[in-house]
């Protein structure tokens, strides 16, 4: 079901609520574990029909009008909420999104009524070139400004709350104004968006800047989250020598950013969570398992509230 007349920033007293009236924060998708589709896995799903939450998409993995990736889509989407999870608006660039690539992002939210949508506060082309990778932003208040901007016209021409997720990062701004809890915060109250929170994230960029994970997570503004991801890092060094963890998603979730998300769900409750893993694709089993290990976590939490 879609929304109209998405909130900017002069309706941030606009509240929408689901049909339990909790507050909606971007999202209808199931309080419960999910995964994201890959095409390694389509026919484990479609023969064994897994108790899962959800499944989650890349959009820019699907432009094309047709093939095999929308077959599988289509007839997995008749069964499971599905998230569709953009990496190429670039909300934190300098021009505002590519508005042919929003085009095709909204054909494909018409197309699958997707019940979630994200992206990612990050940047990640100029003018005419596309880079391969997500890249920081200096938290100033000319870029709140400009990605304030930017999730307003992505909200208003998909017709759909946008879940902005905190990013990896390995390098930080001199010049910033604002911490990012703090930035996230301004730009979701000031737009209606949500929040999308990557606990692997913030244990990578705490540890690559010497912060604290857990007080990160305590000023989280837990209030705005609609979904939370974990996925699986890699350990490296950088030139000096110092711990420099890469947000890889091709291996499973460490220990340590498990413990960090069973704090997060014991301050949000019960969130829809998905497990990314997007290279070094594993067996099925791997993968459902660590779904199964954030389900387990949801009950948890859920039998002790």
């Amino acid at each position: 079901m879609k929304q109209t007349n998405m909130p900017n920033s002069d309706q941030v007293s606009d509240v929408i609520s689901n049909a339990s009236g909790e507050p909606f924060n971007g999202t209808r998708l199931p309080n419960k574990a999910g995964v994201g589709l890959k095409s390694a896995h389509y026919t484990d799903i479609l023969t064994g029909w897994p108790d899962l939450g959800f499944f989650e998409v890349h959009p820019e993995n699907y432009m094309s009008a047709g093939g095999p990736p929308h077959h599988y889509l289509t007839k997995i989407r008749e069964n499971y909420a599905l998230s569709l999870h953009g990496v190429g608006l670039s909300i934190g660039g300098a021009q505002p999104p590519n508005p042919e690539h929003l085009g095709r992002v909204k054909a494909l939210v018409d197309r699958y009524q997707p019940e979630s949508f994200s992206e990612h506060l990050a940047w990640s082309s100029h003018e005419m070139g596309y880079f391969n990778d997500l890249l920081p932003l200096p938290l100033t208040k000319e870029t709140l400004a400009s990605v304030i901007e930017h999730v307003d016209l992505i909200q208003t021409t998909l017709n759909q709350r946008l879940l902005l997720e905190n990013p990896s990062t390995y390098v930080t701004f001199k010049e910033s104004d604002f911490e990012e809890v703090d930035f996230l915060n301004q730009v979701a109250t000031r737009t209606g968006c949500g929040l999308l929170l990557d606990v692997n994230n913030v244990y990578v960029s705490c540890t690559n800047h010497e912060r604290d994970a857990q007080g990160y997570i305590n000023n989280f503004p837990m209030h705005h989250v609609g979904e939370i991801h974990l996925g699986g890092h890699a350990p490296d060094k950088d030139d000096l020598g110092n711990p420099l963890l890469i947000d890889a998603h091709d291996r499973k979730v460490e220990d340590a950013v498990w413990a960090l998300y069973e704090q997060t769900i014991l301050k949000t409750g019960s969130k829809p969570t998905l497990v990314e893993w997007d290279n070094d694709i594993p067996t099925w089993d791997v993968l459902y398992k660590e779904a199964e290990r954030a389900q387990s976590i949801l009950d948890r939490q859920r039998a002790a509230a």
